[in-house]
């Protein structure tokens, strides 16, 4: 019963539903659901692609499979009867029409759920040999529960079920049982190591289809310091039953909710080949026919730039606009990576422009690195649309060999949304990267004290030469600390902190102490709100200047009114 397709020249959407369960599931809500129905209702929401992802066990695939090999073996007998000809014919017919993978979602360590989706080829015994490498018991390998007992931990079954040749996917990260679940009881460093590890290729989400800052994709997009990765967000039904329960509408059936992959193919390889990319663009939360298609850049535009993405409504030699593009390149390489987007401004509200000739401007801005920017940095480009307007985007990698330089001394940097030329601290920071040396001037709290925030600056040091102030400042992002910086020195956030420090000095007396934490402002610009706070911390006053809220966390989150994340 394999599916034999022929190659498509050109990729196209292709609705998917990667976490599916079948009566195999001991909670399933209706058992008397046949995988006939499964496969017609998935015909019926227009699926391209499903998974059979049952409770730690293949079961309910393997029965599917026994089913129609039985069927197959009374039509070679010529034993079929009536009702079963039909059977085996409208199996024949839907597994024409849609793809169906065997998987399963695995119950780690501290019950959180992983979903591991394989190719059709795979043999299921291998499967299950798999899941009894995960330490699910042997009586339990067929039951489809999730109370499995002690299994394996988080971070070795995504090595395991990855380097099995699966699709690795933390299924709904951010609810009950998901490794991203705000307010769990574990350290931020577990959740970053179990939302940042190269062998998660995807988190499985329920708000993919919202927009706002606090939205997971938004938390995931790389752009926080602690998750600099970017993470993959989709969206799968979770379905327990063939259509939704009208007495609880959190109850979902086939297909509810589904995500669109732009494939080249319907294959199982072509599939896992979009998970491992780093294109994003890749995939997008389906809509009805009644809402206009998700537009991934208009999305970036209401985001705004950031550390990781910006936009250039230009693209010429003539004007500089060429060249700036080029820093942001530098400078995406030399931080974390990022998004240019070539055609559009920053303002969503105004329309793109869009760019007359993409291909020739994809052209001369790869020529323009490979000339200009060393070491050697690979770009990808690509032409994408928006509201009818062709845009150019210029995906950047964070770079393996830093410092990069254009010209070969003309080192850029990005902080926040800004590019701007690294100072000498910086360059040495960068280089201590490539040589894993340990970053220096970084404190660490001690116990039972409030972490810092994540984003911002702090002056840690002044001194004054010939009537001039020069000052010490840290990066709270990634803690690099850079001496010498005047007012006039200064870029653009870290001559707000100076022009505070030396114009507005702080008066402990005059804040409202939460403890050892205070607010000093809040501001608000273009949309973005920024934090001025003040810490007390062994008798000495710390001010963390133009925090995020990116930035925020615990008891900070508490003290200016955010979600504690």
């Amino acid at each position: 019963m394999a599916r034999k397709r022929k190659p498509r020249s050109q990729s196209q959407w292709r609705r998917v539903d990667l976490h599916l369960h079948t009566p195999a599931s001991a909670d399933y809500q209706e058992p008397n659901v046949s995988y006939l129905d499964i496969l017609r209702q998935a015909e019926a929401k227009g699926l391209d692609i499903i998974a059979f992802t049952d409770h730690n066990t293949v079961a309910g695939y393997r029965r599917m499979r026994e089913e129609i090999r039985h069927l197959e073996l009374l039509e070679q007998l010529g034993r079929l009867q009536k009702d079963e000809k039909e059977r085996l014919s409208e199996y024949r017919r839907l597994l024409a029409k849609i793809l169906v993978l065997p998987g399963f979602e695995f119950t780690a360590t501290f019950g959180f759920h992983i979903l591991g989706i394989f190719s059709p080829e795979t043999d299921l015994r291998e499967l299950e040999f798999l899941l009894r490498r995960l330490n699910i018991p042997l009586e339990k390998l067929d039951q489809g529960s999730v109370e499995v007992g002690a299994t394996t931990d988080v971070l070795t079954a995504y090595r395991t079920i990855a380097e099995a040749g699966g699709i690795v996917i933390a299924a709904h990260a951010n609810s009950a049982n998901g490794v991203a679940m705000r307010g769990f009881d574990f350290g931020g460093q577990t959740r970053i190591a179990y939302t940042q590890d190269p062998n998660l290729h995807a988190l499985e989400v329920t708000d993919l289809d919202k927009k706002g800052p606090r939205t997971t994709a938004r938390f995931f997009d790389g752009s926080k310091p602690e998750y600099p990765r970017r993470m993959r967000c989709i969206q799968g039904s979770d379905a327990h039953r063939l259509t939704r329960d009208p007495n609880d509408p959190r109850n979902l059936g086939v297909g509810d909710r589904v995500t669109e992959v732009l494939l080249p193919e319907v294959s199982f390889q072509a599939l896992r080949d979009v998970f491992l990319s780093n294109d994003f663009t890749l995939t997008r939360p389906f809509r009805p026919a009644t809402k206009a298609p998700f537009d991934y850049i208009q999305a970036a535009r209401e985001e705004g730039p950031t550390i990781v993405q910006d936009f250039h409504e230009r693209f010429s030699r003539r004007g500089g606009f060429l060249y700036a593009i080029l820093c942001d390149i530098c400078a995406f390489a030399n931080t974390n990576g990022g998004t240019l987007y070539i055609g559009v401004g920053a303002d969503p509200k105004q329309p793109p422009v869009g760019v007359g000739n993409p291909r020739q401007a994809i052209e001369a801005i790869q020529a323009e690195v490979a000339r200009r920017i060393t070491p050697p940095l690979t770009v990808t480009a690509d032409v994408q649309e928006t509201q009818g307007k062709k845009v150019v985007r210029v995906l950047v990698p964070r770079g393996t060999d830093p410092p990069y330089a254009i010209d070969d001394n003309k080192i850029y940097v990005r902080s926040e949304a800004e590019t701007s030329l690294a100072v000498r601290d910086e360059i040495v920071s960068l280089v201590r990267r490539t040589v894993a040396a340990p970053a220096e001037g970084e404190e660490k709290p001690g116990p039972g004290r409030v972490e810092p925030p994540r984003t911002g600056v702090e002056i840690i040091a002044t001194e004054e030469r010939q009537g001039v102030l020069y000052h010490t400042m840290r990066d709270l992002r990634n803690g690099n600390v850079v001496t010498n910086v005047t007012r006039k020195s200064a870029r653009r956030l870290w001559h707000y902190a100076i022009t505070q420090a030396e114009d507005h000095p702080t008066d402990p007396d005059q804040l409202q102490w939460d403890g050892d934490i205070a607010l000093i402002r809040r501001r608000e610009r273009g949309g973005q709100v920024r934090y001025d706070l003040a810490q007390r911390e062994d008798g000495k006053l710390r001010i963390y200047y133009g925090v995020t809220d990116d930035g925020i966390h615990g008891p900070w989150a508490r003290l200016v009114g955010l979600e504690v994340e």
